[in-house]
């Protein structure tokens, strides 16, 4: 219990210190918290006008749980560049050398980067208000459906984090970039796989941003979320499922790899 106690402790403040970072430089998290919003303006307004939903309704319903989910994908990125960033200039070495819990680290990037994803998606939400868009599935069908979207964020931290710890060079996220964007165009974020050409579609279909996407879809009683694919019919289930999935794959990594650093 008293080790417990202790890594909680050490946690809380790595925790601490991530924060007090945006807090000294606000500039890169209000960037962070709004390049979504301007996803909406994109997306929503200057192409929306030429989409059409499956089955009809609004596009800006149809897109909105897709942009929530792509802001939670978009957050590996600043995971994976605060954990290099440490490794390259020793502060992680530091923290090694210190008489404090090996997990605190990743616990504390962990919990501090899923505060600024649900921050993140605060905006969302009420950007996503203003221009329209409602949840119509009821309160708790809501919270569902934000719970499932903090999920895949906490599954994408495990990868970021095991990822830096694996490259271990800030620029690399360059190379994390070009893989982030293809998984989230190929997606039903912006338009149904059925749309797509076959084996594009299946890809879709079965990414896990997907699942996530025709869950929230469907909780939040907005148009899309339908579908005659094994994927789409269990959408909710597989939501739970991938993020479960990649948690149990990536944070046994990240562990391990943080336990082989040099130094």
């Amino acid at each position: 219990m008293t080790t417990l106690r202790w890594a909680v402790s050490d946690g809380v403040v790595l925790t601490g210190r991530a924060l007090a970072h945006w807090v000294r430089q606000p500039a890169q998290a209000l960037v962070g918290l709004l390049f979504p919003v301007l996803l909406v303006v994109m997306f929503g307004y200057l192409l929306g006008g030429a989409m059409t939903v499956p089955g009809g309704g609004d596009y800006r319903e149809f897109l909105l749980p897709g942009l929530f989910a792509m802001t939670m994908v978009f957050g590996v990125e600043a995971t994976y560049a605060a954990v290099a960033t440490d490794l390259a200039r020793g502060v992680t070495d530091r923290f090694r050398s210190l008489p404090m819990a090996s997990s605190a680290v990743l616990t504390g990037r962990a919990a501090a980067d899923l505060l600024h994803a649900a921050a993140a998606l605060a905006v969302m939400l009420a950007c996503g208000l203003l221009v329209g868009w409602q949840p119509r599935g009821g309160l708790p069908a809501a919270a569902a459906a934000v719970g499932l979207l903090l999920l895949l964020r906490l599954a994408l931290i495990a990868v970021g984090i095991h990822l830096a710890l694996l490259l271990r060079r800030p620029e690399s996220v360059v190379v994390l970039q070009i893989l982030v964007w293809p998984l989230g165009f190929t997606s039903n974020a912006f338009v149904e796989p059925e749309t797509m050409p076959g084996a594009l579609g299946a890809l879709a279909a079965w990414n896990p941003l997907s699942a996530t996407v025709a869950a929230c879809r469907e909780l939040f009683g907005n148009p899309g979320w339908g579908g005659e694919s094994f994927a789409a019919q269990h959408a909710t289930t597989l939501a739970v499922v991938w993020p479960l999935l990649l948690i149990a794959v990536f944070l046994p990594l990240s562990v391990r790899r943080y336990r082989r650093l040099a130094g």
